[in-house]
C-alpha cells in the first residue's frame, strides 16, 4: 500500500475484500431459500416414486426433496437439482468465518496492517536473523583469525567463493576477471588499494569513482592528442607528434588526480596509466571518450546485505584472489 499516494485505494481494496465475503454468504442463503422453494413446488407435482429417489438420492441431509428440471436424455436420465448437504453449507459457512478472522488478524484489508502486526520485510528479517545464528558456528572459528590465515584455509576459500558467486560475479564475473567498466580482482592492479582493511571497507561501505568531462575546456582534437600520450605511458603504440602536443594538457589537466607520471592515486581511485590495465579500453577511441564524456564507477555498498562475518570471509577469499600464495600463512597459526 506504501506505493499509493492516496487513502481512497485502501478503502476500495477493503470494501472489495469484505463485499466479495459478503456476497458468498447472501449467495449461499439466497440460492438455499430458493432450492427449497423450488423443491417443495418439485415434489407436488413430481410422480411419488420420483420424488421419493430424489429425495434420499439428494435431500437426505436437508429432508427436502430434489427438484426435477425437465431435462432429460435417453427417455429416463431425469436432471435433478439437489439441495446442498448440510456438512457443505457449514464447511462454506466455517470457510468465510475464517476469512473474516484472517482479514482482523493479518494484512488484506487496504492499509490495516492486521492485530499481529504482520509483515512479508518482518518475515524475511526473521528469517535471515535465524540463519545468521545458525551460521554462527561456522564463520565462528574465523572470527580470530587474520585475513590473510582465512584465506589459506580452503574450507574458508569454498565458503567465500560462494559468498561471491552470489553476491558479486553479477559484476566482476564468475571468475572475477571482471569486463569492460568492472574491474579485475585476479590482478594485483587495485584502484584503491588491495590490503584486506581497504578490500574490507570496499565490500562493505562501497566506492563510486568518479572521472569528471573535460569538454569544457578540452576539444575533441585536443583530446585525441592526450589520448596518444596517456598511450605512449603504458608503451601502447603511440603517434610521437600527436603525444607531444598531448602532453602539456595532459600535465596541465590530468595531474590532478592521475599524477605527473600518470601512476594514479588509490586515495582517489584514480587509475594508473602506466600499466597495460585498461579498465574501459586502451583504444584512442576509447580514452577519448573517458576524457570527454567522463566515467561514473559505483560499486554498491553490501553492508546492509551481509553480517560482518560473511564480509570478512568475502574479503578473505577476494585478498586470496591476487595474493601470492606464499605469503599465506597456514591457517591457525
Amino acid at each position: 500500500m506504501s506505493d499509493f499516494i492516496s487513502d481512497f485505494w485502501g478503502y476500495y481494496i477493503a470494501a472489495i475484500a469484505l463485499g466479495g465475503i459478503v456476497w458468498c454468504v447472501w449467495l449461499l442463503f439466497s440460492q438455499t431459500r430458493v432450492a427449497k422453494g423450488a423443491a417443495a413446488s418439485g415434489a407436488a407435482t413430481s410422480g411419488a416414486a420420483t420424488s421419493g429417489a430424489a429425495g434420499t438420492a439428494g435431500g437426505a441431509d436437508t429432508g427436502a426433496a430434489a427438484q426435477d428440471t425437465g431435462h432429460v436424455w435417453d427417455d429416463d436420465l431425469r436432471e435433478l437439482n439437489n439441495p446442498l448437504p448440510r456438512w457443505w453449507m457449514w464447511m462454506f459457512l466455517l470457510s468465510c468465518v475464517f476469512a473474516l478472522g484472517y482479514l482482523v488478524l493479518y494484512p488484506g484489508l487496504g492499509a490495516y496492517g492486521g492485530m499481529l502486526g504482520f509483515t512479508s520485510q518482518g518475515e524475511l528479517a526473521a528469517q535471515r536473523q535465524a540463519a545468521l545464528r545458525g551460521q554462527q558456528a561456522v564463520y565462528g572459528k574465523y572470527m580470530d583469525l587474520k585475513i590473510e590465515q582465512v584465506a589459506a584455509d580452503p574450507e574458508a576459500r569454498e565458503i567465500g567463493q560462494r559468498l561471491f558467486l552470489n553476491y558479486c560475479a553479477q559484476c566482476h564475473g564468475s571468475d572475477a576477471r571482471g569486463s569492460r567498466g568492472f574491474p579485475d580482482l585476479t590482478d594485483r592492479d587495485w584502484l584503491h588499494g588491495g590490503d584486506p582493511a581497504t578490500i574490507m571497507q570496499s565490500i562493505a561501505k562501497g566506492r563510486h569513482g568518479v572521472m569528471p568531462s573535460f569538454a569544457a575546456v578540452i576539444d575533441e582534437k585536443a583530446a585525441g592528442d592526450v589520448a596518444q600520450y596517456v598511450r605512449s605511458l603504458s608503451g601502447l603504440a603511440f603517434n610521437p607528434i600527436r603525444a607531444a602536443r598531448g602532453e602539456p594538457v595532459f600535465k596541465t589537466t590530468c595531474v590532478a588526480c592521475h599524477g605527473g607520471t600518470g601512476k594514479g592515486n588509490q586515495a582517489l581511485g584514480a587509475p594508473n596509466l602506466t600499466d597495460k590495465i585498461w579498465l574501459h579500453g586502451s583504444a584512442e577511441a576509447n580514452i577519448v571518450k573517458a576524457i570527454l564524456q567522463g566515467h561514473d564507477n559505483r560499486m554498491p555498498a553490501h553492508e546492509d546485505i551481509l553480517s560482518p562475518e560473511r564480509i570478512r570471509m568475502l574479503t578473505a577469499y577476494v585478498w586470496g584472489l591476487s595474493a601470492d600464495s606464499g605469503t599465506m600463512p597456514a591457517a591457525g597459526r
